[in-house]
Parts: C-alpha cells; structure tokens; sequence
C-alpha cells in the first residue's frame, strides 16, 4: 500500500513539474489560440532552413528580453514536409511544431523570418540533409531552464546555433557569458533567484535569440 502511494506522489510531482516547464517555454494553454487567423499567407516565401522568431508569452519571456534588450525570446529552423512547414525548436522536448500553431501560439501572431545572405548557395540538399541529422540528435530532449552550455538539455537560440555552426561551419550569432547581460532588473533577479539561488553561473557560455537575430549572416525575408 505505502509503495502504491509513494508511486502516485511521484507521478503526481512529475505532472506538475513537466506542467511547470512548459508553462515557462510556452506560457499558460489558453494563449495558444487568437493568432492564427494571421497566419494564412505566413508560407509565402519561405524556404528550408529559415530561422523564426517571435515574442514569447511564456514565464521566463519577459526577463529574457530586459536581459537581452531584445523583443523576441523565442526562435526556430524551419522545414517544409511534403506541403507542409514545421518548427524545428527547443521546447520540452524538443520536437517539430506545425508552422502556425507555433505562429498562433506567440504574442499577437508576431513574427518575423530572417535567411542566411547567401542560401541558395549555402544550404545545398545536402547541407540541409546535414542539417536535420545533426537536430536530430537534439530530438526529445529536454529543455534547458538553465541555459547551460551542454548538450544534456538544450535552449532555442543553442539549438539553432549548434545545427547551423555544425552543418554550415558558420557562427549564427556572437557567444556570450551570462555576466554579460542585463541583470539590473527586478524582473531578471527574480528569476535568476528562482533559477539558480545564490549561486548564479556569471561565467557560463549563452547564446541569445538577440544574437542570432542580428547576425551579420542573415537577412529579413518576411515580417508580419
């Protein structure tokens, strides 16, 4: 009996934490809804490879950005399928989202897509190939709440930049050290607290959606 119940307190914290995590990447369920109505023409132009970002109404969003003083906390590779275009993305876990419910799911619908300058010449089918073996390495794995430079777990921005940096040899973006960011704000030390204590990481190696999206290799292909 006391083995039966000690089973059903585990399964009971494990809902709650994986319920915990998602609400910190995603945000709460019911925000994934009004957006996709904007989303019908979000196809148009778009090509395997490209990187996505919105702004996240998630938990953690919001110190991301003050740190970062960034508007999107949030990033992706897109890939089409047949006819239709997914998300590769960090999440929990890691998995491909459908195009616009990944849309739908950030504020206001938001986003914009940015291409390497040279694409066509860079992301051959075979680069691409590449591309999806190295994410699929990634594939299931849990997301990294605390931004750590492993492969263990992982974030968004790591995401993209470890597939591209692998499969391309290019550097999306600067790496950066925790200390490097803006800590200043209430809503940052809040989390930072909530994360890590006392003992907060100011050394460990970041990467930013920021970064990412003002990468000398990319351009603006679409913005909504």
């Amino acid at each position: 009996m006391k083995r039966r119940v000690s089973t059903i307190l585990v399964l009971i914290l494990l809902i709650i934490a994986g319920t915990y995590a998602r609400n910190e990447i995603f945000g709460p369920p019911h925000q994934m809804n009004k957006a996709g109505k904007k989303s019908k023409d979000s196809k148009a132009e778009i090509k395997n490879g490209d990187i996505i970002f919105q702004t996240s109404v998630s938990g953690q969003s919001k110190a991301i950005q003050l740190a970062t003083h960034s508007k999107y906390s949030h990033c992706g590779i897109v890939y089409k399928n047949g006819e239709n275009y997914f998300v590769y993305e960090a999440v929990e876990p890691v998995c491909l989202t459908p195009l616009n419910e990944w849309i739908a799911r950030g504020s206001g619908g938001h986003f914009v897509i940015k291409r390497l300058k040279n694409a066509d010449e860079v992301l051959t089918p075979e680069v691409l190939s590449k591309m999806k073996t190295v994410g699929d390495r990634f594939k299931g794995k849990h997301y990294d709440l605390y931004f750590e430079w492993t492969d263990d777990r992982i974030y968004c921005s790591e995401l993209i930049w470890k597939v591209y940096k692998e499969a391309t040899g290019l550097e999306l973006g600067k790496l950066e050290k925790l200390k490097s960011f803006d800590l200043t704000s209430l809503a940052v030390k809040e989390k930072m607290k909530a994360r890590y204590g006392n003992k907060i990481p100011m050394n460990e190696t970041v990467i930013s959606p920021e970064s990412i999206y003002n990468s000398e290799f990319l351009i603006t292909i679409k913005s909504n």
